[in-house]
């Protein structure tokens, strides 16, 4: 019976051993991205990384191997239908992703599908097989130069007057249905038809090599080709037919209806080979008059694409101006509730339709604007966009002033509560200044202007400096004076309290009370708001103080693109040009056309934004001329383009001179005045455009990267993982020198962000001055920030640059368990002292924690040891001391003689710590060491003596 029981328990434990063995624990494991290449003619895909499954229950037979891959549907639900995954080696898992039909690159050119292995389970029939995660694997078709070019027409046909050259007489094209840009590209055209008076450029413009005579032949008929930058030739050739016209017919000849600007290029002639054609007409007066539309773009030309804050100070404003309607924040929340627009030039564009868009500006910003000199500076554009007419008028009653600011202030320089009172409305196209400059006894002044600017729903720029009794009004950069009267009609009624109101003004219901109390009943402060202004403002400022300079006010107006005339000197005589202000529009006037078409082609675009605005400007050319004969005097017709602005080349901003990591002692963050965190730091902004290498006899094409001077408009400097916690830690910036440069700063627990125009020389030198400050006792073993900066207004970025910030603790502070670990630290080579773990970063579980706790359980091993051990010395010397008092007839100096063969191991309980950070222990005292035997002076008869070791390098002795 015992020998029964005896193999059953075999045999259930044979069988337990056996389902041991068969137990799927781990499910396998790829990557989470593949990009994979597979060839139009070619099925295989090349993966990046490589496909291979792995599962940790390897080496077991089937739970350790893989026995397959499944795909899945991608985003689009049909990518995974023609591919399959396949194994190749079932114990190292590697598998294969391959199409199962050929692929098209022109009908789809990207596929993406998600991949899963799964190992063979526990036993040959995949029981329990377990899967891995699904895997993304995006998959591009490289294209295969299979198709030629094709011509768009297959016959072109053009008419040109006989005896001029040109530029361009007709433009062929030709496509390529290949779906990459190598193959799909047509490189360049050429004319199989020999001797022809034609050539033919790389655009597939054709033009005339002679001036053509339809006496001689009055229709020209060749062929051209195309080839693709595989060098494949077009299927079939096209065919040009060019006929030449005898008669003459006056116009413009040489009108490019195109004209492409590439920033960053100066001044280019718009009409470089225009000339008019008179037929021999006599013409003895000719008007040109060229308009360039830029109402579409910011606020009607390309201006500085910086905020109107920046753009202040680039030129030259005086600081100290107030910004009454600022961009929504915790600290300037009273536009929040006002509707934005988008704008090109960086600017907010507010919204007002007249009635609910209004916007308070709170009482402690209206009491720094007070005074009887200041300068107002806005934007403003009548109309603007989803603005209604009010319904609600009567017909024949005009309609009501439209205010823009209204503003009711306590006057700072008197001693007692009297008020001044000033708005800006318009109505009509009339803008009008009301002033009262004492609510309660000096008599109010209206001055008025009558300006189509107001009127026109275009954008203009209005400063006014008010220097009372003295008003100056500039209108895009144009002074205008005003129409001074005193008001007869209906006086507003200003409440005497501070309130400044943009968009319109507020009105008490009980007028009569106040105009005879000159006060506002106790609680009450009820009425409406009135005269709502209909349109968009921008940028609307105040400064107090002494007027703005009209060299400041043309700055902030001025257009960064306009027309222009190249070269004066070169007029004919009896020429003459206008520009207007915003040089839109330029007149040519003149009697003479060969010099008029001299002056034409002296018309230049400029543009002297290094980043313009990309985009269309239409172009207009209107003609008038005047004869003798006014009867058959020639008409032409305006003639319409367009100047397109290319995108211009995108500056990279780099950050340098900061290395990744950061390491100081501890207690330099404590000090007062912490650690720069960039004290190398370089900015280096610089272009990068394309070259024409072709010139050069080199193939394909190159970048060329300059440097240039830049504006930064704004840096920041993030704390990365957690927030700063401002008792222990805290970055400091020097606030003198900001304010000096006319800098701004937000200073949070979660950034620092500096903003403001100013040059590069300028942020590297307020970013070297930041610096990382600790509480005492708060250091950490890393902390990690990003740097990054700006311009126009976040229009293009620089590099992120990441610092890593590392503590560096002596190890004194570090380890001081006991009296007895602290002296066995003198069994350390100087070397090992304080700093011997510079660089290494400790383990840290705990956000405080100093000692790491594998090195304290170590540590505390080490100490119980030579606990014991000394404790086991104790006894010996002991039981030694009782044998010599045994012991009456040996010698002296034989029962005085320290038997050390029990006690002869130095430990030093940093060893096997120093072991683990991959320090070598010091070998210093394995060599001979001399001994020293005293006698206690205490008790000349005691048996006990004191070691004295001397250490081979200084030879101090040290007691233990």
């Amino acid at each position: 019976m015992d020998r029964m029981s005896f193999l059953s328990f075999l045999l259930l434990c044979l069988t337990s051993v056996a389902n041991g063995n068969k137990a799927n624990k781990h499910k396998p494991w790829i990557e989470t991205e593949y990009q994979g290449i597979v060839m139009e003619n070619d099925n295989t895909v090349l993966l990046n990384p490589p496909l291979f499954a792995l599962d940790k229950d390897a080496p077991l037979h089937y739970a350790g191997e893989i026995c397959g891959f499944r795909v899945h549907n991608g985003p689009t639900g049909s990518s995974s239908v023609q591919f399959e995954a396949v194994v190749l080696d079932r114990s190292t898992g590697e598998g294969l992703v391959r199409s199962k039909e050929p692929l098209d690159c022109e009908s789809q050119r990207e596929h993406s599908f998600t991949i899963q292995a799964y190992d063979c389970g526990e036993g040959p029939d995949g029981a329990n097989s377990k899967k891995s995660h699904k895997a993304t694997v995006h998959v591009r078709v490289n294209d295969v130069n299979e198709f030629s070019p094709v011509f768009v027409e297959r016959r072109y046909e053009a008419s040109v007057p006989e005896g001029r050259l040109f530029d361009r007489i007709v433009r062929v094209e030709a496509l390529d249905a290949d779906c990459s840009p190598q193959y799909s590209q047509i490189c360049f055209y050429d004319i199989i038809t020999p001797s022809v008076p034609f050539v033919i450029d790389n655009d597939g413009n054709i033009k005339n090599t002679e001036p053509l005579d339809s006496k001689r032949q009055r229709v020209h008929t060749f062929w051209v080709t195309a080839f693709d930058c595989g060098k494949n030739r077009a299927q079939a050739d096209a065919q040009v037919v060019v006929t030449v016209k005898p008669s003459c017919k006056p116009g413009w000849i040489g009108w490019s209806k195109r004209v492409e600007y590439t920033p960053g290029s100066g001044s280019i002639p718009l009409f470089p080979s225009l000339h008019l054609e008179t037929c021999e007409e006599t013409v003895w007066n000719i008007q040109a008059t060229v308009e360039l539309q830029t109402g579409h773009i910011g606020k009607g030309c390309d201006r500085d694409s910086y905020s109107d804050r920046s753009v202040r100070r680039l030129c030259g404003a005086v600081r100290g101006e107030v910004d009454l309607l600022p961009p929504p924040s915790p600290a300037a929340n009273w536009t929040s509730a006002l509707p934005t627009l988008p704008s090109s030039d960086s600017s907010l564009v507010f919204s007002f339709n007249g009635s609910t868009h209004v916007a308070v500006v709170p009482d402690s910003v209206a009491a720094a604007v007070s005074g009887d000199h200041f300068t107002l500076q806005l934007w403003m554009r009548r109309g603007g966009i989803n603005t209604q007419p009010p319904t609600n008028q009567a017909r024949g009653n005009h309609r009501e002033e439209e205010t823009i600011v209204c503003s009711t202030v306590k006057n700072g320089q008197s001693n007692d509560d009297s008020f001044s009172h000033y708005s800006l409305s318009v109505h009509g196209c009339r803008l009008s200044l009301f002033y009262w400059p004492d609510v309660s006894a000096a008599r109010p002044v209206k001055f008025l202007w009558k300006l189509e600017q107001v009127c026109d729903s275009e954008w203009h720029h209005l400063s006014l400096s008010v220097q009372f009794p003295s008003v100056t009004l500039y209108v895009d950069g144009v002074t205008f004076d005003p129409a001074l009267i005193h008001d007869n009609g209906v006086i507003p009624n200003p409440a005497p309290r501070q309130r400044l109101v943009i968009g319109a003004c507020w009105e008490t219901e009980d007028k009569q009370k106040d105009i005879l109390n000159n006060t506002i009943p106790e609680g009450k402060d009820t009425g409406k708001y009135v005269g709502g202004y209909r349109g968009l403002l921008s940028g609307v400022t105040v400064r107090p103080g002494s007027v703005e300079p009209h060299s400041v006010v043309e700055c902030l107006y001025a257009c960064r693109e306009g027309l222009d005339f190249g070269d004066l000197e070169t007029l004919g005589s009896g020429m003459k040009v206008h520009v207007n202000p915003s040089q839109s529009v330029l007149v040519l006037e003149g009697d003479d056309i060969e010099s008029f078409n001299r002056a034409v082609q002296q018309v230049t675009y400029r543009n002297s934004l290094r980043f313009a605005t990309p985009g269309v400007r239409p172009l207009k050319l209107t003609t008038s001329l005047r004869c003798f004969n006014e009867e058959s005097c020639l008409t032409l017709r305006q003639l319409e383009g367009y100047l397109v602005v290319l995108q211009p080349d995108a500056p990279q901003i780099s950050l340098s001179g900061v290395g990744p990591h950061l390491a100081r002692p501890a207690p330099e963050f404590e000090g007062p005045r912490g650690v720069p965190l960039f004290p190398e730091l370089r900015i280096v902004c610089s272009l990068s455009h394309a070259v024409n290498t072709a010139a050069q006899g080199m193939e394909g094409g190159a970048l060329m990267s300059d440097a240039v001077a830049h504006t930064l408009d704004g840096c920041e400097v993030q704390p990365l993982g957690e927030e700063l916690n401002p008792e222990r830690e805290e970055l400091l910036v020097d606030m003198d020198a900001l304010r000096e440069r006319g800098l701004e700063i937000i200073n949070t627990t979660a950034y620092i962000a500096i903003t403001g125009a100013e040059s590069i020389s300028v942020y590297e030198d307020v970013l070297r001055s930041v610096r990382y400050r600790l509480a005492k006792g708060s250091a950490r073993f890393e902390r990690r920030f990003r740097l990054s900066c700006s311009e126009m207004n976040g229009r293009y970025t620089s590099n992120e640059l990441t610092l890593e910030v590392n503590f560096l603790h002596s190890l004194d502070s570090l380890y001081h368990p006991s009296h007895l670990l602290a002296s066995q630290q003198q069994f350390l080579h100087p070397s090992h002292h304080s700093g011997e773990l510079s660089g290494h970063t400790l383990p840290n579980p705990h956000r405080n924690s100093v000692v790491p706790g594998a090195a304290t359980v170590i540590i505390m091993v080490c100490v119980g040891f030579l606990v014991v051990m000394v404790i086991m010395g104790v006894f010996r010397i002991r039981s030694i001391h009782r044998r010599g008092e045994g012991a009456r007839g040996g010698s002296k100096e034989d029962s005085g003689q320290w038997d050390d063969s029990a006690l002869t191991i130095i430990v030093n309980p940093m060893e096997s710590y120093e072991s683990r950070m991959g320090i070598s222990a010091d070998t210093e005292g394995e060599g001979e060491e001399d001994e020293e035997v005293v006698e206690s002076p205490d008790n000349a008869n005691d048996d006990q003596r004191i070691i004295i070791k001397k250490e081979g390098r200084d030879g101090n002795p040290r007691r233990y």
